[in-house]
């Protein structure tokens, strides 16, 4: 990977979703139907509550129900205008003159001005927040220094202006990153995102760390997300099964997240409110340019042999149940754009003789030698389905390949950061944003934050690059999956499954949606 300011961000973004808080309570704080508040499945915040510095699905999901940023996306992840007024693209979609609405203001009555916008990003960006790399389009990005691309016209107007032109510019406004920061937050913003002041939907009300953190309809919002609870308080659980009992027993409303030992028993024991469907949640393995075997067209043959040695149908539905559903890209069923018909993607089906075919005419270039490894995190709950892949691709192709356990999530990542890994490795993405792109230029772009594999491709960067500058999200759309199409053939990850949005809820609420990111509409739910 690339040393740039982008790293941290990108490769804790790409795995956010392994990872959990602990709580000192097996059972939480919620009580379910006896509490005006809709319990809901959570985890503790890594950090203080600064949108800008937040990309974990813990605190993810709490700043985005306590802010609210120029646009926010609907169930489909349709985005519609929150804060704007008007966002209109100038110079071919290389500027973009935003307005926002008048009379807006903070949950503690100060007014959202365009300044806030500019400062919140400008900060980002001179901080080295985790998600500072979402302004790199931005002109001036690279000084590191308040962005030259950012001019404040009036106060509720501000232009942005980028290094290149990008259609779906405007479609990344809706994410954390973007949303606006009070003047108050600059002073001490380590003590402001212990107590935030938002502009969201709701406001903190409560914050007890390690088990639970409440929130209440924000008075002063009035935008799109209409609230229609009295409020939602989010209870940490240190596993996944204490939720889910607790669930069953009334004293949780919604959980986002049944756990692997429910698979075969949810359906039945939830009586209908449950459900499972595609998220923009995509689950791979990488295998490293660099490892013996797998360069230069001795490795495009092994790579696409490992890929149809894999039967991924299998696997989803005997270990995971059909919570997950067998890739044919590398993005999400859930996203506009998404293709099951990619020229290419046959070598994403199981087909064990062609996989014997292909790694013997790799022989001919190269006898294989060694072991062919799967590293992950022992504490994310992936030996089972990696040791599946790995008998699979043991079992057709005849070579010994093993499931390579890491302790821990960091112990795994610190290796990948710094190279040292030796084998492949699971890797996956959860999308910021509702867009093919966001699932391609960050993980595979040369040199990109999230390239954790070192591909490269002269062909590939420049599809991205006419993607970017197309005239239209439509057209933009339409090169990315000619980009995906040269992924295909290249296959620096190993394409697996989508993850599933798998969720319950209890007989107590009614009007529960999960988004396009698998996330529960919380500001619908409402309480019976």
């Amino acid at each position: 990977m690339t040393l740039k300011k982008t790293i941290a961000a990108m490769t804790a973004a790409a795995l956010a979703v392994s990872v959990s808080a602990c709580s000192s309570s097996d059972t939480g704080s919620g009580s379910g139907s006896n509490s005006k508040y809709i319990t809901a499945w959570g985890s503790e915040p890594q950090n203080p509550l600064v949108p800008q510095d937040t990309n974990e699905t813990g605190g993810g999901r709490i700043v985005e129900s306590i802010f609210a940023g120029l646009v926010y996306y609907d169930a489909e992840g349709k985005p519609h205008n929150d804060l704007a007024e008007s966002i209109t693209p100038e110079d071919g979609n290389k500027k973009f003159v935003i307005k926002i609405k008048e009379g807006e203001t903070f949950s503690d009555g100060s007014p959202v001005t365009a300044k806030n916008f500019v400062d919140a990003w400008n900060y980002a960006v001179e901080n080295e927040t985790l998600s500072s790399y979402f302004f790199e389009p931005i002109e001036g990005y690279e000084d590191g220094k308040p962005l030259t691309g950012l001019e404040i016209n009036d106060d509720h107007t501000f232009t942005v202006t980028l290094a290149q032109s990008e259609a779906d510019f405007p479609l990344r406004l809706g994410y954390s990153a973007f949303y606006p920061l009070p003047d108050s937050a600059f002073e001490d913003m380590d003590a402001f995102g212990q107590e935030p002041i938002g502009n969201g939907p709701y406001k903190v009300a409560k914050w007890a760390h390690n088990q639970s953190l409440t929130l209440v309809p924000n008075e002063n919002y009035d935008g799109g997300r209409k609230v229609q609870n009295d409020g939602i308080e989010f209870v940490f659980y240190p596993k996944q099964d204490s939720a889910y009992a607790a669930l069953l027993d009334g004293n949780l409303d919604v959980l986002d997240a049944i756990p692997d030992s429910a698979f075969t028993k949810y359906k039945n024991e939830l009586d209908g409110r449950w459900v499972n469907e595609p998220s923009a949640v995509f689950q791979s393995f990488t295998i490293p340019e660099k490892l013996e075997h797998f360069s230069g067209d001795e490795g495009k043959l092994r790579r696409e042999a490992i890929s149809m040695a894999i039967n991924r149908e299998e696997i989803t539905d005997k270990i995971f149940d059909g919570t997950r559903t067998p890739a044919t890209d590398f993005s999400s069923p859930v996203i506009d754009g998404h293709s099951d018909s990619l020229k290419g993607s046959d070598v994403l089906d199981y087909n064990p003789e062609k996989a014997k075919e292909l790694w013997q005419k790799a022989n001919e270039i190269s006898p294989w030698s060694g072991q062919f490894t799967i590293s992950y995190n022992a504490d994310g709950g992936h030996q089972v389905w990696v040791d599946a892949v790995a008998n699979s691709i043991k079992n057709t192709l005849d070579i010994d390949a093993v499931g390579n356990p890491y302790p821990d999530f960091k112990s795994l990542r610190d290796d990948v950061t710094n190279r040292t890994i030796s084998g492949a490795f699971r890797t996956g993405w959860q999308a910021d944003y509702p867009s093919v792109g966001n699932f391609l230029a960050p993980i595979y772009g040369t040199g990109a934050g999230s390239n954790d594999g070192d591909y490269s491709s002269a062909e590939f960067d420049e599809k991205l690059k006419q993607a970017a500058s197309a005239s239209s999200v439509e057209e933009s759309t339409k090169l990315y999956n000619e980009a995906q199409e040269i992924l295909l053939q290249d296959l620096p990850v190993i394409p697996l499954w989508y993850s599933n949005v798998t969720a319950g809820w209890s007989s107590a609420v009614d009007n529960v949606q999960f988004g396009w990111n698998s996330q529960p509409i919380y500001y619908g739910i409402t309480k019976k």
